[in-house]
């Protein structure tokens, strides 16, 4: 049985750990951490259910008043559920929702001073700088997810202040005694407008008020990067590529490596109405291929290969300038869909047999073979399209 070369088994290997530790890390942890901060906020539920197991008539105005004191916790609690699911899918939206809910809450124990462990407080600080430490590693967007996020956060918040302006009426000035009267003075807070015709005077009212003016101003800045942030990223993505446009990335071509005999190759794959998806690893590179579809990403990473319809593929070329990077693609193309036709470059003659053993199904060395073919020109000897096409291109199998 043929073995890979040393140097490539210790690559291969740094490569598949690697990706095994990108797989759950950081999104994994940082998920997790928000998931128990989430917990932690949650915890004044236990203590209202508590207090109203053995309430009465007496107690109801104290239960009252510790269940609005608690409610903007016990809210970002759940939002902070939510968010933590969506970081395990590295959600830009999420991990911008758990930031601003974190810090939201971070201002609030601040704000309650004694009434918050200090343990809670420190903890959010832990949190808050996790989320900013990682932010990178948050780059998955989504139009869709982020209406659909804004929509229903709004209508939430919308709720909770209507429900708590009337709840809390009589703390206020003139007191609030209808549901349209708390629609009104639920929107108009929400907004930060404030016109002062209804104002809070009892300190239950006023914390509820500012309790609502923070996770409006937390939801309306969440709402608003996550419905306009993915589509400015998706018009700039458009522009850097040229104009490119996105196809149905199925029984296409795929093409990795952004160096003229990738271009040259994309460029008479389209001219022969064949559909072609190009992989290149920054989106400087993306601009030189004109109209076709473009993807920016590590043609190594599983998920870039994935989301270049590989698996669907009719053949992936990895015509890359590095010949152990058309090698590692050939080797991750193979661990997605071993029935895809894979083709790899070779661009120097000592990498030759290093390759054959990667078990392309097609090499092609131009630089190579373009200097034998050239001495043998020029020694006279006999040269026909036969021989020129076999050293051009050779099969991938390695001979016994």
């Amino acid at each position: 049985m043929l073995r890979l070369a040393p140097w490539a088994r210790l690559r291969q290997g740094f490569e598949q750990g690697r990706r095994r530790f990108r797989a759950w890390f950081p999104h994994a942890p940082v998920a997790l951490v928000v998931l128990l901060l989430g917990l932690v906020n949650l915890g004044p539920v236990l203590h209202l259910v508590r207090i109203g197991v053995f309430a009465t008539p007496l107690t109801i105005p104290r239960l009252t008043a510790e269940a609005w004191r608690s409610a903007p916790r016990i809210v970002a609690g759940f939002l902070l559920f939510g968010a933590a699911g969506g970081l395990l899918w590295r959600s830009r939206l999420s991990w911008t929702v758990a930031l601003l809910l974190v810090a939201a809450t971070l201002m609030l124990a601040w704000r309650s001073g004694a009434g918050v462990p200090q343990a809670l407080t420190v903890f959010n600080g832990v949190v808050l700088l996790a989320l900013l430490v990682f932010q990178r590693d948050f780059d998955r967007s989504s139009l869709a997810a982020g209406t659909l996020f804004a929509i229903v956060s709004i209508l939430l918040l919308l709720g909770y202040a209507v429900f708590g302006a009337f709840v809390l009426g009589r703390g206020f000035a003139p007191p609030v005694t209808t549901l349209t009267s708390a629609l009104y003075f639920a929107v108009v807070t929400m907004s930060t407008v404030g016109y002062g015709d209804i104002v809070p005077k009892s300190a239950d009212a006023r914390f509820f008020v500012m309790s609502v003016i923070i996770l409006g101003i937390t939801v309306f800045a969440t709402s608003i990067s996550a419905v306009i942030v993915p589509a400015m990223t998706a018009r700039m993505q458009n522009l850097m590529k040229g104009g490119g446009k996105r196809m149905m990335r199925k029984n296409h071509y795929v093409i990795v490596g952004a160096t003229s005999l990738a271009r040259n190759t994309c460029r008479e794959l389209l001219a022969r109405h064949l559909p072609v998806t190009v992989v290149v690893a920054s989106a400087a590179d993306a601009g030189a291929f004109g109209d076709a579809d473009v993807l920016v990403g590590d043609a190594s990473d599983a998920d870039t290969l994935r989301t270049a319809g590989v698996p669907d593929a009719t053949a992936v070329l990895a015509l890359r300038d590095d010949d152990s990077e058309n090698a590692f693609t050939v080797l991750a193309v193979k661990e997605l869909n071993g029935a895809t036709r894979t083709v790899a470059a070779v661009n120097h003659g000592k990498n030759m047999a290093r390759m054959h053993h990667v078990r392309p199904d097609l090499v092609i060395a131009p630089q190579v073979m373009g200097g034998e073919l050239l001495a043998m020109a020029l020694n006279n000897e006999e040269l026909d399209s036969e021989t020129v096409m076999r050293r051009l291109f050779r099969k991938g199998e390695v001979d016994s």
